[in-house]
C-alpha cells in the first residue's frame, strides 16, 4: 500500500533537508551495501505501491533526454494500476521541480535534481502506458538540462542494479 502524499512529502523533505541522514544513509550503504539496497527497496514500495523484487525498472539516457520504465506482471491488475498511479504522478511532481518521492527512495537529494528543478521550464516529462505499467519519457533541448537528466539517470540505474541499457 502506498504511503500518503503528505507524509510522502514531509518524509522526503526531512531525508533531503537532512544532512546528517544523507551521511547515514550513505556510510550505512558504503558497511552493508545489501541492507542499504534492502531499504532502499523497501522505501521504493512505500512510495510505489507495488514490491520492487517484483518489478522491473529501466532508466535510459536518451539523445534528447530518457525515459523511467516500471512494469510487472501484466496479469497483476492492481500491481499495474499503482504503478501507472505512480508515473503519471511522478510526471507531474518532476515538471513542477517536485524531486521529493527520488529524495525519500534514495534517503537523500539524488543527483541531477537540483539542474532539473532550476530547469524545469526547459524539460518535458510525458506518461506513457506499457502493458505491465508504464513510461515517463524525458525531453529536452537544453544541454544542462540533459546532462542534469543523464545523471539522475545513471545514478537511478546504479542504485537500482538494473545497468546500462542495451547500446550504452
Amino acid at each position: 500500500m502506498r504511503i500518503g502524499s503528505t507524509t510522502l512529502m514531509i518524509l522526503g523533505a526531512t531525508a533531503v533537508a537532512s544532512p546528517a541522514l544523507a551521511q547515514h544513509a550513505h556510510d550505512h550503504a558504503r558497511a552493508d551495501p545489501d541492507t542499504a539496497f534492502a531499504a532502499m527497496q523497501s522505501r521504493g514500495e512505500s512510495a510505489m505501491g507495488v514490491d520492487q523484487y517484483t518489478s522491473a525498472h529501466r532508466f535510459d539516457a536518451l539523445p534528447d533526454g530518457g525515459r523511467i520504465e516500471l512494469q510487472r506482471d501484466s496479469t497483476d491488475a492492481a500491481g499495474v494500476a499503482e504503478i501507472r498511479a505512480h508515473l503519471q504522478s511522478i510526471a507531474k511532481a518532476f515538471a513542477s521541480g517536485d524531486f521529493n518521492v527520488p529524495g525519500f527512495v534514495h534517503a537523500g537529494e539524488v543527483p541531477g535534481t537540483a539542474v532539473m528543478r532550476e530547469r524545469r521550464s526547459h524539460i518535458g516529462y510525458r506518461y506513457h502506458p506499457l502493458p505491465g505499467g508504464g513510461e515517463v519519457r524525458i525531453e529536452t533541448r537544453d544541454t544542462s538540462a540533459l546532462r542534469a537528466v543523464h545523471e539522475f539517470l545513471a545514478f537511478q540505474r546504479r542504485e537500482h542494479r538494473v545497468g546500462a541499457p542495451a547500446g550504452h
